[in-house]
């Protein structure tokens, strides 16, 4: 039987390596710029993204080794998002993945400037696996993506509560890049066109169920545990689906996508075994 934290910690290892060898070294100039933009990357986190890129290409039966560059790629893009995401101008945070932010390390322009190197950079890598990857990934992060879901997440503040709104934030801020990071899999183990469109359900699905379970934690875990700061969303009048639906309706239909995601994998049979299991973790996870 799978493990997520086994699965978890064997994606990281790799990730770890192809985001080092994709990222330029602290002592090349401009020596501050890639001190922040390693900072960022290099801070731990559950590498989820790149875990689903690896699985999802195994899954099809793609070596490991096909995945490397979609592993960097979801995680660059994943990590500028957060930078970006912390600063004064957007969700003004000061701890992340359980230490000072970006901006709080270095300084506001020197993290907007990491930033907007990760996202380049993370196109890069994508580049690495074709023109179909980078066109993936510019769809889960731009206007109709990550980038539009924080416009909607940023403009929905203290605003009436609308549960068409939200779903179209959590859908685009968070589900659209772990679809993509599904996709990306699939696309580096050369999956059939049926197993791609399965594979992005699956990834739509754990998305919202990872969105949701992160609104729940925010309201029921510790800094100590989240590594950032909890209570933010309702102290910002953030529109969250425990501010919506309540706490109770928030854990039922996070199982509940959890289950459509598993539901999903039918097609890939014991082979996509592992991919269930991160399901299962991301609804019962406490971090």
């Amino acid at each position: 039987m799978p493990d997520a934290a086994v699965l978890l910690t064997e994606a990281a290892a790799q990730a770890e390596l192809a985001l080092d060898a994709r990222l330029p070294p602290e002592s090349a100039d401009p020596a501050r710029l890639h001190r922040a933009m390693r900072y960022a990357v290099f801070a731990g986190g559950k590498r989820l993204r790149p875990a689903l890129v690896l699985l999802a290409c195994r899954a099809c039966g793609g070596r490991d080794a096909a995945a490397a560059a979609g592993l960097a790629a979801v995680e660059m893009l994943h990590t500028y998002t957060l930078v970006h995401d912390d600063l004064p101008a957007m969700d003004d945070d000061d701890l992340r993945r359980g230490r000072p932010t970006c901006h709080k390390a270095f300084d506001e322009a020197t993290a907007i400037l990491a930033g907007d190197a990760l996202q380049t950079a993370a196109f890069g890598a994508a580049a690495e696996l074709g023109a179909e990857a980078v066109a993936v990934l510019a769809l889960a992060s731009g206007s109709l993506g990550v980038v539009g879901g924080q416009q909607d997440d940023l403009d929905a503040e203290g605003k009436p509560v609308d549960a068409a709104l939200l779903e179209r934030i959590h859908r685009r801020k968070t589900a659209a890049l772990i679809r993509a990071s599904c996709e990306l899999g699939a696309i580096a183990g050369a999956a059939t066109p049926e197993q791609r469109k399965a594979l992005a359900a699956y990834g739509e699905a754990l998305g919202l169920a990872f969105q949701i379970a992160d609104d729940v934690l925010d309201v029921t875990a510790t800094a100590a545990a989240l590594g950032k700061t909890p209570g933010k969303d309702a102290a910002q009048g953030k529109l969250t689906y425990v501010a919506v639906h309540g706490l109770d309706a928030a854990r039922a239909e996070g199982a509940r996508q959890a289950r459509l995601a598993q539901d999903a994998l039918v097609l890939f049979g014991a082979h996509g075994a592992d991919l269930s299991e991160l399901a299962r973790f991301v609804v019962e996870r406490r971090s």
